[in-house]
C-alpha cells in the first residue's frame, strides 16, 4: 500500500480537488473564493477518554474532507446557547445558525489552501473559549482572507473541559502523568500539519501559530514546550499573550488542579475514578457544570486549562526565539492586557510587534470587546450581522496585510511600503500599533486609553 501512494501534492483537474498526503488521499471541495480548496474535518489523531492523542499516520481509500467534523463536548452539546437564561451575545456574534455536532471524538482540523500553492506560509489557529467551549469552525474562522494572500489557513478542534483537562492522581498513577489532554491534542495537530502541509502546497518550515484568549494561552504554553522547537517559526497571541497575564496563572502545576477535579470526581461518581471512564459524556459534563456553579467566584479559571506537568510542559524560562505579534482590545477583559502583551514583545531578543485594537464595532455599544478583533484579522466580516462600513473593511484589509506579511517574513510591514509603518516593540516607552478606523499608527498606550 505504501509504495502505491501517489506523489504528494494536489490536483484540481475536472474539479477533483484531491490532495495526496503521507496519510493517503484527501477529497476536498471548492471554497467560496475562486482558486481556493477547502479540506474540512480531517482527522489528525484518535484518543479514548483520558488518553493522550495518537497521531494519524495512514488511512485506507480516499478521505472525504468536504464537511466539518464534530466539535468537542461542551455546554452547548446539552443546553442550546440561546436557551436556559444564558447570554446570547457570543452565540449571535459567531455561531448562530451553524449546524454543529458534538462528540468526544473531535480531533479534526480544517485546511484552506490556494490552488497550485508551493512553499506557501502557513497559519495554524487555536480557538479560544476559556478551555471549556469553542471550535475550529465559527463563522469568523471559515475561509480566512489570508488564503487569497497566498497563506494556507488551518483551524483545529481539541478536547475541552473535563475531557481535555481533568487531572487526578489516580490517572497519573496509571499513565505516568495526567491532565493537559487538550494541550497534547494541540501539539499533535501541529505535528500533523508539519508532517503533511507540503502536500497542500505549504512550507513546513514557515508555520505561524496563532491564538486568541485561551487560544493565546495555548500558544504561550506550546512555545514554552521544547517539543515545539523546529516547528513554530512565529507566533501571534491576541488577548491573552505574555508570561505575566492576569487572566491565566503562569505558575500553575497539574497537582494544583487536583482539588477541583477531585471535587468533580466526587460529584460524578462518589470518587470512583474507574467509573469516570464508563459513564456517559453527558453525566460527566453535567457534573462538571455543577462543580463550576458550586465553586462560584472562588474558582480559579486556571484549574480548567493547561498546567505544568513535568512531561511536555516542564516549567522553565524556555520560550522559542522567534518573532511575536501580541496585543489586546480597548474594551477587553481588563485594560492591562495591552501592556502585558507589549511587555512580552519588548523582552524578546528578536524584533516583535505589539498592538491595541481600538475600533468601536458598529451595531451596539460593546466597543472593542474581547474577541472583536477576530472579524478583522480573519477578513470574514461579510458573515457577521453587524453593519460594517467601508472604513471597517479597509481596517480589516490592513490587518490581514499585517498578519500575512508577518506570517511570510516575520515583519508585518512587508516590502512595498503600502501599510503604515509598524515599529518593533522597544524596551523603552509604551508605544504600540493602534488599529482603528480613524487611522492606524503607533501610539502610547496611555494616549489610547485616555490616561
Amino acid at each position: 500500500m505504501e509504495g502505491s501512494l501517489p506523489t504528494q501534492g494536489c490536483e484540481f483537474m475536472d474539479h477533483r480537488h484531491i490532495c495526496h498526503t503521507k496519510c493517503g488521499d484527501i477529497q476536498g471541495d471548492a471554497a467560496k473564493t475562486a482558486g481556493v480548496t477547502a479540506y474540512k474535518g480531517i482527522r489528525y489523531a484518535a484518543a479514548g477518554r483520558f488518553e493522550y492523542p495518537r497521531k494519524v499516520e495512514r488511512w485506507d481509500g480516499v478521505y472525504d474532507a468536504r464537511g466539518f467534523g464534530p466539535n468537542a463536548i461542551q455546554q452547548a452539546a446539552y443546553i442550546p446557547e440561546d436557551e436556559g437564561g444564558r447570554s446570547s451575545f457570543y452565540y449571535r456574534e459567531f455561531r448562530e445558525g451553524l449546524p454543529y455536532r458534538y462528540s468526544e471524538d473531535c480531533l479534526f482540523l480544517n485546511v484552506w489552501a490556494p490552488d497550485g500553492a508551493h512553499k506557501a506560509p502557513v497559519i495554524v489557529y487555536i480557538h479560544g473559549g476559556a478551555f471549556i467551549r469553542g471550535s475550529g469552525w465559527d463563522k469568523v474562522f471559515e475561509e480566512p482572507a489570508w488564503v487569497s494572500r497566498g497563506v494556507i489557513a488551518v483551524t483545529i478542534n481539541y478536547r475541552l473541559g473535563p475531557f481535555g483537562y481533568a487531572a487526578l492522581p489516580e490517572l497519573a498513577a496509571r499513565d505516568g502523568h495526567t491532565g493537559n489532554y487538550g494541550f497534547y491534542d494541540q501539539m499533535c495537530a501541529l505535528k500533523w500539519v508539519y508532517d503533511n502541509i507540503e502536500a497542500f502546497g505549504g512550507d513546513k518550515n514557515n508555520i505561524t501559530l496563532m491564538g486568541q484568549s485561551a487560544g493565546a494561552r495555548s500558544v504561550q504554553m506550546i512555545i514554552s514546550s521544547k517539543s515545539s522547537q523546529g516547528i513554530v517559526r512565529r507566533a501571534v497571541m491576541s488577548s491573552g499573550g505574555g508570561d505575566r497575564v492576569k487572566l491565566f496563572s503562569t505558575d500553575r502545576r497539574v497537582e494544583d488542579n487536583y482539588p477541583f477535579w477531585q471535587m468533580w470526581a466526587q460529584e460524578a461518581t462518589g470518587g470512583d475514578v474507574e467509573k469516570l471512564c464508563s459513564m456517559s459524556a453527558k453525566e460527566l459534563y453535567m457534573a462538571f457544570e455543577s462543580c463550576i456553579e458550586k465553586s462560584g467566584d472562588s474558582l480559579d479559571m486556571s484549574s480548567l486549562g493547561p498546567a505544568w506537568d513535568n512531561r511536555g510542559l516542564t516549567k522553565s524560562s524556555f520560550s522559542l526565539n522567534i518573532p511575536y505579534m501580541c496585543g489586546a482590545n480597548t474594551e477587553d477583559i481588563y485594560p492591562e492586557m495591552t501592556s502585558e502583551a507589549r511587555e512580552w514583545c519588548a523582552k524578546q531578543p528578536v524584533k516583535s510587534y505589539s498592538y491595541c485594537f481600538a475600533r468601536q464595532l458598529p451595531g451596539d455599544n460593546m466597543g472593542a470587546f474581547h474577541s472583536a478583533d477576530l472579524w478583522y484579522w480573519f477578513g470574514t466580516m461579510e458573515r457577521c450581522w453587524r453593519p460594517f462600513t467601508e472604513e471597517d473593511r479597509k481596517l480589516s484589509e490592513l490587518m490581514v496585510s499585517y498578519l500575512t506579511n508577518f506570517a511570510a517574513t516575520g515583519d508585518p510591514n512587508g516590502t512595498d511600503g503600502s501599510v503604515p509603518r509598524w515599529e518593533p516593540t522597544s524596551r523603552e516607552g509604551d508605544e504600540v500599533m493602534c488599529l482603528d478606523t480613524t487611522g492606524s499608527g503607533m501610539k502610547n498606550i496611555s494616549e489610547i486609553f485616555g490616561k
